[in-house]
């Protein structure tokens, strides 16, 4: 059966891949969040996972205000980068894994989890930024991707019990996949960072450490936060933490923490990455 090797954990902010494409990483202002990700590599060089489930926001590319799923599930061989209006050079485009994802949805929709499946599906910086930060932006990510977009933009957005929920059922799915594939859970987003309105700027240092502890050891009392004591505490755009958490909740085994790095602002925002072990 598949197996669930580990959880990756980044804040995906569009200026992360203009910055990537003009190799800032030692830029002064850049480098506290670079220097976050080379042990990350270096344990997905080691250990070569073949797929790769990146959890995600769509940020108005493939989906809209005047309809956005609550969760979707790309189920295409291949998914396209297309130019979003924020000067990021478009990428290759990104091997999907069809068989995978529809034994994903299939299993989720027995779950009672309503899924918009996509056979065709673009990615924005939500999922490619991620790709990026840990393989690299020197060609094609040597994995195959199933790309789950969940809502955090159009309220009512899920609960952070909901996608913890969502996360434990899609363990379950990747688990009982009839194949030895190795299989990381990308959870994408934050941390704390709110980009309008009066608390423009707002970032909650910690509550984001508190959130980076307490995922490790504690997900379920991270799973009882609201919906609105978690945009008070986080922030309006900080609400993709429940992104965090559905990735959390697809890690079934005996989970440690193998790195992790903090670093505000990056952009308005905390910029944060986490590897997180999935033993047996």
């Amino acid at each position: 059966m598949a197996r669930i090797i580990g959880g990756l954990t980044t804040s995906h902010i569009p200026s992360i891949g203009n910055a990537i494409a003009r190799k800032q990483f030692q830029d002064p202002y850049w480098k506290p969040f670079f220097d976050g990700f080379p042990p990350i590599r270096a344990w997905l060089d080691q250990h070569k996972p073949d797929v790769a489930v990146v959890i995600y926001n769509d940020h108005g590319l493939n989906f809209f205000l005047d309809k956005m799923p609550t969760f979707a599930i790309g189920a295409a061989p291949e998914y396209s980068h297309e130019d979003e209006g924020w000067g990021i050079p478009t990428l290759a485009p990104f091997k999907g894994d069809p068989a995978l994802s529809w034994h994903i949805i299939n299993s989720m929709v027995a779950e009672e989890f309503d899924i918009c499946s996509c056979q065709e599906m673009t990615v924005d910086h939500g999922f490619t930024v991620p790709m990026e930060l840990f393989w690299g932006d020197s060609g094609t990510p040597p994995v195959r991707t199933v790309p789950i977009s969940i809502n955090t933009v159009q309220h009512p957005i899920p609960t952070p019990a909901r996608c913890y929920k969502f996360g434990l059922a899609l363990g379950r799915a990747i688990a009982s996949y009839p194949s030895d594939a190795k299989v990381v859970v990308l959870g994408t987003g934050g941390l704390s960072h709110q980009l309008d309105g009066k608390r423009a700027g707002f970032i909650n240092k910690p509550f984001d450490l508190m959130c980076m502890e307490k995922i490790v050891s504690a997900p379920e009392e991270l799973a009882r936060i609201s919906t609105h004591d978690l945009v008070l505490q986080a922030g309006a755009q900080g609400a993709e933490f429940i992104l965090w958490l559905a990735m959390r909740g697809a890690l079934q085994g005996h989970v440690r923490a193998l790195h992790q790095n903090y670093h505000a602002p990056v952009s308005n925002t905390a910029g944060a990455c986490m590897l997180l072990e999935n033993a047996a």
